[in-house]
């Protein structure tokens, strides 16, 4: 059994995503040209912003936003303690203090409470400019982003949406990467919308921002090639995931539909035996991951030797709070205690999840958790 299915989806393509990789193959164009600006235009106009500016990766992403926005020594930036690394690797990586706030013990995402906490910890007690609040949509639902709008916009605050892990997600009928000052995602494979190798956008409506985010994206470039206006990056998105994301984006739709009709399968059969993941009214998750939570670690160890025993794949998304990482232990200030982080971290763990899982797949996983718990 595959934990994210892949090869199924490519076969299923198979035709048309080979004719436009080979398309730029005989184009002899690898970097940029028309495959690019035409995947930009199509994602912009999907989230429903006015510039989308593609890159190398999702963690490129984020960092090109904070140096966008000049974020730099003595600035604080506001990250959930349970997301992936890259969400907190990039403020010291541009100077910056990374500030962890905990999450709800439901919904995985931030606490704006806990935020709010952590805000008031560093006006009082620290020398630091709040700055920068980072909006994760983790495993597929997007984070309470109105309440965290409203704290951003009290204290004087800018959001970056980090949905990397909810490209395609909804509050309402706007969609994930439309809600921060500046919004950020990845094409992983493995994500929702995902190219063959790495790759990530970054979204605004902000003129000012796109126009510096498309300078620092590729050197720092002003009017050309050899005109370098700024210290930048070397970012840029290549033609042939390029190629590759505008054959997927035709018929991501149907996988975000057909990804929440596996949830809801797996919603009916695990339902009181163990935590199943909570998606808030007038939201829509694209299903990163499926992630329930056990007991405590010991049943979790259970269920994963059960599953591993009947030839099933899990994953643990995150085994350790970003507070707790060794390398963050020369940056860390602890505004504000993160118990439901730990507590999750402790029990969570990802179920095999994508668009074209069969019933008798579904039915074999959550027999194996059964029979653990049994």
């Amino acid at each position: 059994m595959e934990f994210r299915d892949l090869k199924t989806q490519y076969l299923k393509h198979k035709e048309t995503i080979d004719t436009a990789m080979q398309k730029v193959l005989l184009s002899g164009h690898f970097i940029g040209g028309e495959p690019v600006s035409q995947l930009e235009e199509k994602l912009a106009d999907y989230v429903g912003v006015k510039h989308c500016i593609a890159c190398a990766n999702g963690t490129d992403a984020l960092q090109l936003a904070l140096m966008a926005w000049e974020i730099g020594p003595k600035d604080a930036v506001f990250v959930p303690d349970l997301t992936f690394f890259s969400s907190g690797e990039v403020v010291p990586l541009v100077g910056a203090v990374p500030i962890f706030v905990d999450v709800y013990r439901e919904t995985y995402n931030i606490d704006p409470d806990s935020l709010r906490k952590a805000v008031e910890y560093v006006i009082h007690n620290t020398d630091l400019r709040p700055r920068v609040i980072v909006a994760v949509d983790l495993f597929g639902q997007p984070a309470e982003q109105q309440a965290i709008r409203e704290i951003a916009d009290q204290y004087g605050l800018l959001v970056l949406e980090d949905a990397a892990q909810a490209f395609g997600g909804m509050i309402g009928d706007k969609k994930t990467c439309s809600f921060g000052d500046i919004s950020t995602t990845s094409f992983f494979p493995a994500k929702p919308l995902g190219c063959y190798g790495d790759g990530g956008a970054v979204f605004t409506d902000d003129d000012g921002c796109a126009e510096r985010l498309r300078s620092i994206h590729v050197h720092g470039k002003g009017s050309g090639k050899y005109d370098n206006v700024r210290i930048g990056m070397n970012s840029r998105l290549d033609t042939i995931q390029a190629a590759v994301l505008l054959q997927k984006l035709q018929f991501f739709e149907e996988e975000v539909e057909a990804c929440n009709r596996v949830a809801a399968k797996y919603d009916e059969r695990l339902r009181g035996a163990v935590k199943i993941p909570s998606i808030l009214e007038n939201m829509r998750s694209s299903w990163a991951q499926y992630t329930i939570c056990l007991k405590d670690g010991k049943e979790r160890e259970q269920v994963i030797a059960q599953l591993q025993a009947d030839g099933i794949p899990s994953a643990v998304y995150y085994p350790k709070p970003m507070h707790r990482q060794t390398a963050f232990a020369d940056h860390l200030i602890e505004a504000v205690s993160c118990e439901n982080t730990e507590y999750i971290c402790e029990r969570c763990l990802s179920l095999p999840f994508h668009p074209y899982m069969e019933d008798a797949d579904i039915n074999a996983v959550c027999e194996s958790i059964r029979k653990a718990l049994r």
